[in-house]
């Protein structure tokens, strides 16, 4: 059971291993890009791609399609990042488990968006938790963990792969062993328990309050999709994709130009930091690299102007 790119690997592995699947619940196809395409999930397409039986009940919860899964007596539920709830007489269908494989090295971060949380946050590592699935969201017991660090440079969309080739390479150890009996289970410690609910919009709003640290995390975390951007640059929505926190410091106030060339723009953020701006984004404008956009709407900004305020 699973639905992004992040659980596709995990399926093509338990194919290649030999694992009898006999569904693939996922998401309902949805209408992607400009021209809203009917496009199925990276999941189904590797079940249509090995003749596998494809449910995709719109909710989960009472569906015939659950009634269906459970006439099947599976042996093991596996889910990664399904999108759905799964109801207890679902879990309970399992004759030998029902397992997730969750990308944070849990308690830490339980919910939907655990990468995106660790990158914003600053982590300078995070995993994969392989655990049982109860009725409430990530709180299983603990079967197996894989702990991987976070690069300067990474964002939400390489994290995902990686996480999703060391989840694959991590059930593909435990499942043998969980089979066999061979796995003592490890409880969750309640008082670590921290929580990582989806994105909302308001949370890709960049803010002169953020240091550049701050602020290159916050980018990282949201990029490829959904992007950050700040209310006002210009007096523009604009959207910035590649910054880069640099060591020198700055007393000019934050939001405004530290120094620009036909190359390079530096700008000011919280606690004296700076940063240089690598790809942004204008409103209604495709992605450019900094160099072209100085060449162009970019021209006349001057050291000290304040380029940057918090939306009133």
């Amino acid at each position: 059971m699973g639905t992004p790119q992040f659980a596709a690997p995990i399926l093509s592995s338990l194919i290649a291993q030999g694992y009898d699947v006999k569904a693939v619940v996922t998401q309902p196809d949805r209408r992607v890009g400009r021209k809203k395409v009917l496009t199925p999930t990276p999941v189904k397409q590797v079940a249509l791609e090995h003749d596998l039986l494809v449910l995709q009940p719109q909710k989960l919860s009472g569906s015939p399609e659950m009634e269906q899964i459970i006439a099947l007596e599976p042996d093991l539920i596996i889910t990664a990042a399904y999108g759905q709830f799964l109801p207890t007489k679902l879990l309970a269908a399992a004759q030998i488990a029902a397992i997730n494989v969750h990308g944070s090295l849990l308690p830490k971060y339980r919910g939907g968006a655990p990468i995106q949380y660790a990158i914003k946050n600053g982590d300078p590592t995070t995993g994969v938790t392989i655990m049982y699935m109860v009725k409430e969201m990530d709180a299983g017991d603990m079967l197996a963990k894989v702990e991987l660090p976070i690069g300067a440079t990474d964002d939400a969309g390489t994290m995902f792969e990686k996480l999703s080739l060391a989840g694959r390479d991590l059930l593909n150890e435990t499942l043998p062993k969980l089979i066999a009996g061979e796995i003592t289970p490890v409880a969750q410690d309640p008082a670590l328990v921290t929580f990582s609910p989806t994105i909302q919009p308001a949370e890709e709003e960049l803010h002169l309050s953020q240091t550049a640290q701050e602020l290159d995390w916050q980018i990282r975390a949201l990029r490829p999709a959904p992007g950050a951007y700040f209310a006002d640059f210009k007096g523009k929505r604009m959207k910035l994709w590649d910054i880069q926190p640099l060591a020198e410091t700055t007393d000019l106030a934050a939001g405004q130009v530290v120094e620009v060339t036909k190359k390079g723009l530096k700008i000011a953020a919280a606690d004296q930091t700076v940063y240089a701006i690598q790809e942004l984004q204008p409103a209604g404008k495709p992605k450019m690299a900094i160099q072209a956009y100085l060449n162009g709407m970019g021209q006349g900004l001057k050291v000290g102007q304040q380029v940057i305020t918090d939306e009133k």
